[in-house]
């Protein structure tokens, strides 16, 4: 069936499901050539329009879930169609067909065609094929393992948790695998194939002593296959679970005000991304709403500060040998030394500031229109101490672990909740804490910034982009960070 979108963005239902065993696109019999391709992209140009897309996706997807010890769900499925674009000017006339059947390909770029109406019709060039380096080459994907294998993983992770401590009374673990196909062809010649793996795990603890009960957790993962538990192995998340778990069996209420905040390395990235990243992505300022419009050549942070989005980190969830509009990306620095120099960009914003897009087009699925995204976005290492940084606190607030957070992308005010967070007193950790959440401005914290650690972590692969409906997985990272000042909400004054 072919579905019309419109200009923007339209619904997005649930995936169809398709037998087991149905042949990817790219390689079975329903396999799409660059003669198909070709005649699908003057159909949807038939109209006119300034440029126009296919975007071909093939994905199968495994998930299991244990709760307390005994396997709860377990699931799979496959889902199959292609979404197709013609763009005039900011407009995009969209649609797409949840079958690789001809005429409902046919339907969608005709209806798309339909939405654009352009003018007279435009004649694609021809497709070439794209050479794309590799971030990611995966010999065993976790999708194609056996369920008692994935069933085994989530029991070690059980195991480890249980023995780390007899405290800790429930244990819930989930993995999640996605091998996931993409075809991206276009009116300018482009034919660029792509094979994304994806595998996450996760791992929550309860510990209780008393009458009280506290929670902990830990996952990771990226674009690997079966090696990732190899470095990161499932006793390994599971005493890690543990460990926040009793942590926050000692914590005590946080204090409110305003204080210094050291942010630690690694996780501390996903407030980077949230209070910072999204204002950054040139949609919110080719419409002029972001806190960041027309600050390019401007200082925006302390001059320690650099952030680059960088899509080529091998293994990364974040990463991409290909965006979704066909276009190899490239590392950007968007703050360097303070001073802001890019945004990043999809083929339509890159063409409204009379820039090369930046490889930042990303889409959750063939149901969705692409807009710019981040990647892995991080701020890169300093030169102090991280030790330095601790001691040079009075009294403030280390941040180790988020739960997540909230970001008004018109002026940078953000709210971040901690899962593991510590008092600092007199230049030393002492209690954890409970309850915190940082709350501050994006822009006025990267101005905070009087010390940056030379320890920059990557956040193992866990962190889900959330944008206009549509969820992508992304990347952060950073090193130890001091902030000056930053408003903590607590409990306790």
């Amino acid at each position: 069936m072919a579905r019309a979108v419109g200009k923007g963005q339209g619904p997005n239902p649930k995936s169809a499901r398709r037998p087991r065993g149905e042949a990817p696109f790219v390689t079975g019999p329903q396999a799409i050539d660059p003669e198909l391709a070709q005649r699908l992209i003057g159909t949807a140009l038939e109209h006119g329009g300034d440029f126009a897309d296919l975007y071909f996706e093939y994905r199968r997807s495994a998930s299991l879930s244990m709760e307390d010890g005994r396997v709860r769900t377990a699931g799979g499925g496959i889902d199959m169609g292609v979404g197709v674009r013609v763009v005039v000017g900011s407009a995009v006339g969209y649609a797409y067909a949840e079958s690789l059947e001809l005429s409902e390909m046919m339907r969608a770029a005709q209806t798309a065609s339909q939405i654009a109406r352009a003018g007279a019709a435009v004649a694609p060039e021809a497709v070439r094929s794209r050479r794309i380096r590799s971030c990611y080459p995966v010999e065993h994907e976790v999708v194609d393992v056996d369920g008692a294998h994935r069933v085994e993983l989530l029991r070690r992770a059980d195991k480890a948790a249980r023995a780390h401590d007899r405290k800790i009374k429930r244990v819930d673990a989930s993995l999640a695998a996605v091998h996931k196909e993409i075809l991206v062809v276009t009116s300018d010649g482009v034919f660029a194939h792509d094979v994304r793996p994806m595998v996450r795990l996760s791992v929550a603890a309860v510990a209780r002593r008393g009458k009280r009960t506290e929670t902990g957790s830990s996952g990771g993962g990226g674009r690997l296959g079966l090696s990732y538990f190899d470095a990161h192995t499932p006793e390994t998340h599971g005493r890690e679970a543990a460990r926040v778990a009793l942590v926050n069996l000692d914590s005590r209420p946080a204090p409110a005000g305003t204080m210094p905040v050291v942010l630690g390395p690694g996780d501390s990235g996903i407030l980077l991304h949230e209070a910072v990243g999204h204002g950054l992505e040139a949609d919110f300022n080719r419409k002029r709403t972001s806190n960041y419009t027309d600050q390019i050549g401007r200082p925006v942070a302390s001059p320690l500060v650099t952030v680059v989005d960088d899509p080529a980190i091998a293994g990364s969830r974040g990463s991409l040998n290909v965006d979704d509009e066909g276009v190899v990306p490239r590392a950007h620095r968007l703050i360097v030394g303070g001073t802001l120099r890019d945004y990043m960009h999809d083929r339509i914003s890159a063409e409204f500031f009379r820039k090369k897009p930046s490889g930042s087009g990303r889409r959750e699925s063939f149901r969705h229109v692409t807009m710019p995204r981040m990647t892995n976005t991080l701020m890169m290492a300093g030169q102090d101490d991280p030790a330095d940084i601790i001691r040079s606190v009075k009294r403030g607030i280390y941040a180790v672990k988020y739960s997540g957070g909230q970001v008004n992308i018109s002026n940078g005010d953000f709210v971040f909740s901690l899962t593991e967070g510590y008092l600092i007193e007199d230049g030393k950790l002492t209690a954890p804490l409970k309850g915190v959440n940082l709350i501050g401005n994006g822009p006025e914290a990267l101005r905070m910034v009087s010390m940056v650690g030379h320890d920059f972590a990557l956040s193992d692969g866990m962190w889900t982009c959330g944008k206009d409906g549509q969820s992508v997985p992304v990347g952060v990272g950073m090193p130890t960070v001091k902030l000056d000042q930053l408003t903590v909400g607590g409990t306790a004054v």
